[in-house]
């Protein structure tokens, strides 16, 4: 076991770690622009945007992930990494749009009409007072989403060989033959995604708490 744990061997699995962490922060925070874009003009009343939104939306979030990762690697021949980040960005943009348009959706409708007999025009009305609302209602959702991808990055690996933190595993675990060193590595990397998600999972529970 001690030659299991050692230095090296910990280094490779945080490096996979920090690339797991690194796509799915780049991908949330991209997603959360595009979404916002995507919820708002989803929202409007009628429009080809609207429709055009909507069906992004529909289409993308009724197909798996792991598709996703395979279209966007074969079809557009970019690396590894950048893939990942790319498919995680398209699919999740189109979660946090549904999650954002009901962030939207819950804002009174009363303070758009105080704004709007105040001389505020229908953009001034969605950036300064409904849009920052709407965020903060949905932000503990957002954070949650953040999770999900995280655990998702997990399927780069089997698809693109891409190696992140469970990609790094599976190369560690080729080098031991013994059952228990295997279980260990497992257990390890287990771990390390419970650790991180569960403290993700505790920030959006503050959130939700002392935003209620």
């Amino acid at each position: 076991m001690n030659q299991l744990l050692t230095g090296n061997n910990l280094r490779f699995l945080f490096d996979g770690l920090k690339l797991t962490l690194y796509i799915s922060f780049v991908s949330i925070v991209l997603s959360t622009i595009f979404g916002t874009i995507l919820a708002v003009l989803r929202n409007q009343k009628s429009g080809p945007l609207k429709f055009l939104a909507s069906l992004y939306i529909e289409i993308v979030r009724n197909i798996p992930n792991l598709l996703w990762i395979y279209v966007i690697f074969l079809i557009f021949k970019i690396k590894s990494t950048p893939a990942g980040i790319v498919s995680f960005t398209v699919f999740t943009t189109a979660a946090l749009a549904e999650i954002i348009r009901g962030g939207l959706n819950g804002v009174d409708k009363g303070q758009k009409e105080a704004a709007h007999s105040q001389g505020f025009s229908n953009f001034q009305i969605l950036l300064y007072i409904v849009l920052p609302q709407a965020i903060r209602n949905v932000l503990p959702a957002i954070v949650s989403q953040f999770v999900t991808v995280i655990k998702d990055t997990s399927f780069l690996y089997s698809v693109i060989a891409l190696q992140e933190l469970f990609g790094k595993s599976y190369i560690l675990m080729g080098r031991y033959a013994q059952t228990e060193q295997v279980f260990a590595i497992y257990g390890l990397v287990a771990l390390m995604y419970f650790v991180i998600n569960f403290s993700i999972s505790q920030f959006s529970r503050w959130l939700s708490r002392n935003w209620a």
